[in-house]
């Protein structure tokens, strides 16, 4: 039996993704028309990642209360703690491991530059990348530390 395409619920992000670029392209081939709406994307995008930065200072809050209030309902505290110190531990081994020496090595074979240059200005994206599994919350400390820290172009970033 042959295997027949269906037409799956979802968006489509790849038609989604080329509209954007067509639009792009044809924002920048108008010049100076174009300018307003490409100004207004951009003032869009600051505007969004406002947002996003207060969302990424108060969820915290949130999710503390929600953690906290299954912690009360446990019985046992004691396992708890030592499943959840060992969990901790392991993550953070894994971490170190991989960030402080996998990646520089990988980074030094493929640029011969010190890997460790790059991480002179610590910034709060540091503490703020483990503790989110969204990479999008993280995105304004990541473009603000790139931009400041790192020196690098705003189109770029």
């Amino acid at each position: 039996q042959v295997p027949v395409g269906t037409e799956v619920e979802g968006m489509n992000i790849l038609g989604l993704v080329l509209f954007a670029l067509v639009l792009g392209v044809a924002l920048k081939k108008l010049g100076q028309e174009g300018e307003d709406l490409i100004r207004f994307f951009n003032s869009f995008n600051e505007a969004t990642m406002v947002l996003v930065t207060w969302i990424m200072w108060y969820v915290p809050i949130g999710i503390m209360f929600l953690v906290g209030s299954k912690i009360v309902e446990m019985e046992d505290i004691v396992l708890l703690v030592t499943s959840l110190g060992k969990y901790i531990f392991a993550s953070i081994l894994g971490h170190i491991i991989h960030g402080g020496i996998i990646l520089p090595l990988i980074y030094f074979a493929a640029t011969r530059q010190n890997p460790y240059r790059q991480s002179e200005h610590p910034d709060a994206l540091c503490f703020i990348s483990p503790c989110s599994v969204s990479s999008s919350a993280t995105l304004p400390s990541m473009i603000k530390c790139i931009e400041e820290n790192n020196r690098v172009d705003k189109r770029i970033s």
